[in-house]
């Protein structure tokens, strides 16, 4: 049996968006840092926080973005999962909804935006797409 880490995180985002909850926690990973990061870059969330000091007690906190009462995540899909892994080329990554969206792209040198990607000419796995 397989755990899915990222998409249990990007589960706990999307409850929280739904329940309307002010922030979300989630146990660290350097991945799921990043990712997170990214997504506060983007504007899609207010702020990522580190909890804890010792490796077991380690939590990401995500503080959700909302304007108007209305979240700013509208949708948050994972796009590779552990039972079949999705790469693109540089050349083949998808914009998200016209690029109101992002995709997120593991590629050789971290990871990044498929913005970020397609300029520096890297393909990857796409993990997730937000919009």
């Amino acid at each position: 049996m397989s755990v899915d880490v990222l998409g249990d995180f990007l589960t706990i985002i999307r409850n929280g968006v739904m329940a309307s909850h002010p922030s979300v926690h989630a146990p660290y990973s350097h991945l799921k840092y990043q990712i997170a990061l990214l997504l506060k870059q983007e504007g899609f969330v207010r702020d990522v926080v580190i909890e804890g000091e010792q490796v077991a007690t380690k939590r990401i906190k995500v503080t959700l973005k909302y304007v108007a009462g209305e979240s700013v995540i509208h949708k948050i899909d994972r796009i590779s999962k552990p039972c079949r892994r999705i790469y693109e080329g540089s050349t083949s990554i998808k914009s998200v909804i016209g690029g109101l969206g992002v995709a997120i792209v593991t590629t050789n040198r971290g990871v990044m935006t498929n913005k970020q990607a397609r300029e520096l000419s890297l393909g990857g796995e796409v993990i997730c797409t937000v919009w």
